[in-house]
């Protein structure tokens, strides 16, 4: 179901933008101090990518009808009996699931680059 992918991704994609605005916001502000703004970025990438890991892992426990995917997919047209059965709330759950831990590494990645931005700035101020 390539429709289901895709509205997952939004999905996710929307809440990961709004963090990466109020991180993005923070960094600037902090630019003054570039180790500091970097290191900033990094914890607040490493929270997000927490939070995705942590709803990847609340995926199976989650009713699936009260999540933006499922409403996504009934704007969408599909029947509501349809959308009802087992196994359409499994794969829904199991694309979410795949979504939600894919993007968590991709965030976690992002961490990182920003922790060593931080460490090479912090060996520049030293030198």
């Amino acid at each position: 179901m390539d429709r289901l992918d895709a509205f997952a991704d939004l999905s996710i994609r929307r809440a990961c933008a709004f963090v990466a605005l109020a991180a993005v916001t923070v960094m600037l502000s902090l630019s003054f101090d570039l180790m500091l703004a970097f290191r900033t970025g990094a914890q607040m990438a490493a929270i997000l990518a927490i939070a995705l890991v942590f709803s990847a892992w609340r995926v199976p426990r989650r009713d699936i009808h009260h999540t933006e995917v499922y409403a996504m997919l009934r704007s969408a047209g599909l029947p509501r009996d349809r959308l009802r059965q087992p196994d359409a709330r499994a794969q829904i759950a199991r694309v979410l699931r795949e979504r939600l831990s894919w993007h968590a590494e991709r965030v976690a990645a992002t961490a990182i680059a920003f922790y060593l931005l931080a460490v090479f700035f912090w060996i520049l101020s030293a030198a």
